[in-house]
């Protein structure tokens, strides 16, 4: 062990028994579920849990673990999950590896050339750099590619799309550029990847590139690898353009576990899967192409970091060549999954997961997270040779194969459907890990217990809680000239000393499953913002060398994360009552649905001052006769909606969450055995309460009414989704159906709300 890492190590165990001591001399602040005496013990618990995580410990998995390519079909992938299956067991876990058939496409052959005069033949490839060791392991890695793209072999004229969002498609359409029959080339950023060569084969493209623009996340950002972490001119970022916003997991087997004998669609039937070809490359390769194009000037938007003057093309004049060709075989995926045997609810279950499969050596994303798990579930270990044991079941779980479409976790959970219902009471996710501030997203039930637990995790770099250093950075991002209100908001709240809202969760990691298909309650949870691993995100260069100098050196973030989700663990495990309030929900959807309504006015007001300008022919007048801009395209014409059901029902919502959490307060401590036992049964099913069998319109595979990844952002959460996204896409009846099928879902969980406060009243 070296000095430093010694120190880091040291100072992380100190600072977490620092953090603890004010709460003690204070008389130990309430623990939410939690009697009295028994949050004295659970203190006493997490404090030994403490004094075994060893930064150290997880330096040395990371490195082995990131030691050669695991993406889904590597050797090491398999490897991988055998090591993790063989710690879980050391660490006196029940555990096994849980297999999955699935389809999974890994490329045969790649090409892509500039015709013409200036011909160019793009490298697809990342060479070795200097100082990173395992980028000159290379022969077992598959090539830059995307997941799911559509194989072809095409020709034809090449247009820039910007970053290939809805926007940059009007914007095209009103300069009179057209990708029909086109070959599109758009940068990463702004969305999902997904979108890019999806809007694209909408738009009736006939294949599509997605290049990492030096502005984005290369040199216009800073120092690149490996003077600095940031993405070097040849490295491409890989990933899956699976269409995840309808379902994620295998895409032949929606619904169901991807298992022996399970029945599987067509690759033609897949709704899932992209019908052209695509292919990521890096902005040296991506240089030559733009350079070459004619036709308009690109607005400013579309401008990036190449020293060169950005065109859109569309002209005839550029003609690209691009083939693709993939093995779209079933591929074996390795899920770990890990028991401890609760001794007093084992029917309740506490789910933790990360996933262990990267796109190359996937030392940030997502081994950084994966060795802080296994970590926990180390100490977890520990604990219970010395005689403690949950009172709740625990389940840790490493899936595999979450990069391409968070298949692992999702056929998992498939599988287990009927059974995670019944017992699942609330799933714990993590993924990448780097140095800076706490984040979490998730189910709002769970706010109280996360703002709790960031109470009392010590930061390893200033020595104060987690949550107050994140309290701080709130209120010194709403000085910034163009904060956002929600940043605003926020900041009023960590100044005031008040909860802080859980951003809610869309997609992009394991999640999804669990919370939005099954209604478990759910949380995702992480550090980073100072850390600088996005730089090589999905490249080779995601790696140990890479991640040890810029990511989280030391690992004392990884630390901070096994502290914070081993509590979320042992309170969820251990508490008296299951540790939930319901305020929060409310009190977010009572900004969702405000929110929504100032969206369905200001597009009201938006059509109003288009309408004028068409009528004094404002457009027209403003457009430059060299350079002539279209008006914008007509649209259909908002309608204001009758929101009435949807401002009772969470108003309803407001009071029962209100009359159950005093109840909860004045009565949970105490109660009756019986009472108890119902109650937390009452409890596990509150999250379904908030999702509908009907799904959202054209993906009811997502049952979450509250939360849901946006068809239009992918990862990006859209709330209150049935109604926003039918509003943003102008489909207003659909939008009516919603506020009325959200309306009886949410009186329904105030009903389910309700019976759970009963159990509460005291005994006659």
């Amino acid at each position: 062990m070296s000095t430093r890492a010694q120190y880091l190590c040291t100072a992380s165990f100190l600072l977490g028994l620092v953090a603890s001591a004010p709460a003690l001399a204070q008389g130990e602040p309430a623990l939410l579920g939690f009697s009295g005496p028994h949050a004295t013990q659970e203190r006493a618990l997490e404090a030994r849990f403490d004094a075994k995580v060893s930064s150290e410990e997880m330096r040395g998995w990371l490195e082995q673990l990131s030691s050669a390519p695991n993406h889904v079909g590597a050797a090491h992938d398999k490897a991988n999950a055998e090591f993790l299956l063989q710690k879980f067991k050391a660490f006196g876990f029940d555990a096994k590896i849980e297999t999955f058939e699935v389809l999974y496409p890994t490329p045969l052959s790649e090409s892509l050339d500039l015709l013409g005069p200036s011909p160019y033949h793009a490298a697809l490839r990342e060479p070795p750099m200097a100082g990173d060791r395992t980028s000159t392991q290379t022969d077992h890695a598959l090539p830059p590619y995307l997941a799911y793209q559509g194989d072809g072999d095409v020709t034809g004229d090449l247009v820039y799309v910007n970053y290939g969002m809805p926007e940059d498609y009007e914007a095209l359409e009103r300069l009179g550029v057209s990708v029909k029959g086109k070959i599109v080339i758009a940068r990463y950023g702004q969305g999902w990847r997904g979108l890019k060569p999806q809007l694209a084969e909408e738009h009736g493209a006939i294949g599509a590139l997605i290049y990492s623009d030096p502005a984005d996340d290369g040199y216009g950002q800073g120092d690149v690898w490996p003077k600095g972490p940031h993405r070097p001119p040849a490295s491409v970022q890989r990933g899956s353009v699976q269409k995840m916003m309808i379902y994620p997991g295998d895409p032949l087997t929606p619904g169901i576990g991807a298992v022996a004998g399970a029945k599987r669609l067509s690759r033609a039937e897949a709704k899932t899967l992209l019908k052209i070809p695509a292919l990521p490359i890096s902005y040296a390769d991506a240089k030559p192409f733009l350079e070459a194009l004619k036709g308009p000037e690109a607005p400013a938007a579309f401008r990036g970091g190449l020293p060169i003057a950005y065109h859109v093309g569309g002209s005839g004049e550029t003609s690209v060549h691009l083939a693709v060709k993939s093995d779209w075989s079933l591929k074996t995926i390795y899920d770990v999954i890990a028991v401890m045997k609760g001794k007093g609810e084992p029917d309740q279950w506490i789910i933790r997961g990360n996933h262990h499969d990267g796109w190359a050596f996937g030392a940030e994303d997502p081994l950084s997270g994966q060795v802080a798990l296994l970590e926990e579930a180390k100490a977890i270990g520990e604990l219970a040779r010395t005689g403690w044991k949950p009172k709740r079941t625990l389940v840790y779980a490493s899936w595999d194969a979450e990069e391409p479409g968070l298949i692992g976790s999702t056929e998992w959970a498939e599988a287990h459907a009927d059974e995670l219902k019944a017992k699942a009471v609330a799933y714990v996710n993590s993924d990448s890990n780097d140095r800076g501030f706490f984040e979490a997203e998730g189910s709002h039930a769970l706010q109280t217990l996360v703002n709790q637990v960031a109470d009392d995790v010590a930061d390893p770099e200033k020595g104060v809680s987690i949550s107050a250093r994140m309290r701080a950075n709130l209120r010194v991002k709403a000085l910034a000239p163009r904060a956002s209100e929600d940043v605003k908001r926020e900041a009023a709240l960590a100044k005031s000393g008040a909860e802080l809202p859980l951003a809610p969760l869309g997609s992009g990691s394991d999640y999804s499953a669990f919370l939005q298909h099954l209604g478990v309650a759910s949380l995702n949870i992480g550090f980073g913002g100072e850390g600088s691993s996005g730089g090589v995100y999905h490249s080779i260069y995601d790696s140990y060398d890479h991640y040890i100098r810029f990511g989280d050196p030391g690992l004392s973030y990884g630390a901070a994360l096994t502290r914070t989700g081993g509590r979320l663990m042992l309170r969820l495990a251990d508490a008296d009552l299951i540790p939930m309030r319901f305020a929060p929900v409310a009190e977010a959807a009572s900004l969702y649905l405000a929110e929504i309504k100032a969206l369905n006015t200001r597009m009201a007001d938006g059509d109003k001052v288009i309408a004028d300008l068409r009528v004094d022919h404002g457009f027209e007048l403003a457009s430059d006769p060299q350079a002539p801009v279209a008006a914008p395209p007509l649209k259909p014409a908002t309608v204001k909606l009758d929101f009435s059901p949807l401002e009772q029902a969470i108003s309803r919502l407001s009071a029962s969450a209100s009359a159950f959490d005093a109840a909860y307060a004045a009565h949970g401590e105490g109660l009756a055995q019986k009472r108890a036992t119902d109650l937390d049964a009452a409890l596990v099913k509150m999250e379904h309460g908030l999702t509908a069998p009907e799904g959202l319109p054209g993906r009811p595979w997502f049952q979450h009414l509250l939360y849901a990844p946006g068809v239009l952002t992918g990862y990006g959460a859209k709330t209150l989704p049935g109604v926003r996204e039918a509003i943003e896409g102008r489909r207003f009846e659909e939008a009516a159906t919603y506020i009325r099928l959200t309306a009886r879902t949410l009186n329904a969980y105030s009903d389910q709300l309700d019976t759970a406060k009963a159990l509460l009243s005291p005994t006659p």
